[in-house]
């Protein structure tokens, strides 16, 4: 077919969220324009030692830079806009659309990474539509989520509406009054839907989520029969939830102290927005509620995943400076733990209960209910939309085909719909959509430092499991050691005697000297020059060799050298020689 008679396509590219529950980043693209919805960040797994966020592969949109007009975010939380700051790094975004709350977080974010003169943050109010470049209009809708100030978005395109959920669950009584714009989607349902992305989170899970405010009692309840002090942990985004602790607390007279950079930043974020109404007197700093009796003291923390650095981690393990757990604490946990936390989670409850504290948590309690829409609200989603193609996203692969089939019972036919995953190219056209190729698509790991390579990721899973083994031995200018080498073993378990440890270890030195060394050191213009970082290499490798094949264990090997500072001098020929790098470890 040739490009005249080709059909008007919608590029949907997908590179994170898809077979995972995190960093939700998604392309759509038409001819040479390129909008990027969401930007979210995931977190590492227990093997990502040292690591702490998770990002998709970006190369894709570095790439093609050029065609960005712009970003919209949905909601403010971590992993649909915590990647954005780090983007801005590689490649700039002429403008970013969200909603007010998102906009305020994101704010920070860019100001404190230095990136804010590389977008331009504009934000939106429900209904708002904002057009991004020459083929996108924009629209957004209300919906309830568990943060407040969250959208649904009607993508319009040349080739028809594409509607994407974001997170969301269909919430009757929701806390901030703020009701799901139903309306809306039945007037795009009654109009045509072209392709629907819809959240699959909770896609197994049969009837409705139930609503935020059916924690208000449970909490009520539990507030109401804690004698002593009371310390609450749950997401920091949560503000629905922190908005009802905060009327409890006042309803209970308890004075609130914050524990928790995150927890602080949103409050004050979320007040200074109205989504959360309470006096300033209701909160006093931890040093001051020391002196006041444990019946009126409420504290509100971060920590509720188990993170190692949060609040409620760090009182669990006795490490916090200005909180102790005591007899007559009642610690509760408003969050369930997200796949992959629930170790960490248990940890934190057991350390507490040692310590005295009356914990509570668990469904049971009903102390926290999901964001995420169960099948009927996912029933309904399709049901006011009538996508003529479906494409299920946010959610593991087990989710995405759930969701399919309540997609399939709603009438939506299986030829119609694509599972697909991260990197994926969705070419969507008004009468077909299909798979037509993949773009780079993994992930990209940062700690405190920066950006963790792969090479360093390998490193640091051999020293957790296998230990180090260092070598340290002087070589002279003629490529001969001058002593036995140094060993030191950390985190290495073996049976082998140090003494023979050592004498395996200098035969495979003084082996790989002789043998290679002509190899490594060259004579330029009367002058000796020897590439010391080969050399190093090549000694590391022969030592791999040597411990594998005689300890059978597998630790990481580094070998130190350190070299005269001066080389010898031949009176006959007066040659001056100098080495070209120092070994460095």
């Amino acid at each position: 077919m040739s490009k005249k008679e080709s059909k008007p396509t919608v590029k949907i590219i997908p590179l994170g969220g898809l077979h995972e529950i995190g960093k939700n980043t998604c392309i759509f693209e038409y001819e040479d324009e390129m909008i990027l919805l969401d930007a979210g960040i995931g977190f590492p797994s227990d093997d990502m030692h040292g690591v702490n966020i998770v990002l998709p592969d970006m190369t894709y949109v570095r790439e093609n830079s050029h065609k960005i007009k712009g970003a919209i975010v949905t909601h403010g939380h971590e992993d649909h806009i915590g990647g954005i700051a780090y983007h801005l790094k590689q490649f700039d975004i002429p403008v970013i659309h969200g909603p007010r709350l998102a906009i305020a977080l994101l704010q920070d974010k860019i100001e404190e990474a230095g990136v804010s003169d590389r977008t331009k943050l504009k934000t939106v109010v429900p209904r708002d539509i904002v057009r991004i470049g020459k083929s996108f209009f924009v629209e957004f809708i209300r919906n309830t989520h568990s943060i407040a100030d969250s959208f649904t978005v009607a993508i319009h395109t040349p080739i028809g509406v594409i509607i994407h959920t974001g997170d969301f669950k269909v919430d009757h009584t929701p806390v901030d009054g703020e009701f799901y714009d139903f309306h809306r989607l039945a007037e795009h349902g009654e109009k045509g839907v072209l392709c629907l992305l819809s959240d699959s989170t909770n896609a197994e899970v049969p009837g409705f989520t139930p609503s935020e405010r059916s924690v208000y009692p449970n909490l009520d309840r539990i507030m109401g029969q804690a004698e002593g002090r009371l310390m609450i942990t749950t997401f920091a985004s949560s503000v629905h939830r922190i908005n009802m602790i905060l009327e409890l607390a006042q309803k209970h007279n308890r004075v609130v102290s914050v524990l928790g950079r995150s927890m602080l930043n949103v409050i004050a974020h979320a007040r200074k927005l109205g989504y959360i109404n309470c006096p300033d007197r209701l909160f006093e700093p931890i040093k001051a509620v020391r002196n006041l009796p444990d019946e009126k003291v409420l504290i509100l923390m971060t920590g509720s995943q188990g993170e190692t650095l949060a609040a409620t981690t760090r009182i669990a393990k006795g490490e916090h400076r200005q909180v102790k757990i005591k007899s007559g604490d009642t610690v509760v946990f408003s969050a369930n733990p997200i796949p992959g936390n629930t170790l960490a989670v248990v940890d934190v409850i057991d350390r507490l209960m040692m310590q005295g504290a009356k914990v509570v948590y668990g469904r049971h309690h009903g102390i926290h209910v999901s964001g995420h829409g169960a099948q009927e609200d996912q029933k309904l989603m399709l049901g006011l939309t009538k996508p003529k193609f479906f494409v299920p996203v946010h959610g593991q692969y087990r989710m995405l085909v759930a969701h399919s089939k309540t997609a399939k019972s709603m009438g939506v036919p299986e030829e119609n719909m694509v599972i697909i995953n991260n990197g994926d190219v969705i070419e969507l056209t008004a009468d077909s959509i299909g798979i037509g190729g993949q773009v780079p698509s993994g992930i990209q790991l940062v700690d405190r430092a920066g950006i963790v390579h792969e090479n360093v990721m390998q490193e640091r899973q051999q020293l957790a499991e296998d230990g180090v083994i260092t070598v340290a031995a002087a070589v002279d200018w003629e490529g001969k050691l001058l002593a036995k080498p140094e060993i030191h073993l950390r985190g290495v378990v073996t049976s082998v005697e140090r003494s023979l440890l050592r004498e395996l270890t200098t035969r495979t030195i003084e082996r790989t000297l002789s043998d290679r060394w002509a190899e490594f050191a060259h004579t330029f213009d009367g002058e000796l020059e020897v590439d010391w970082t080969g050399l190093r290499t090549e000694i590391e490798t022969a030592l791999q060799r040597l411990i594998r094949r005689e300890l059978n264990i597998f630790p990481l090997v580094v070998f130190l050298s350190q070299t005269p500072e001066q080389p010898l001098v031949k009176a006959s020929s007066r040659r001056r020689r100098r080495s070209t790098a120092q070994i460095a470890s």
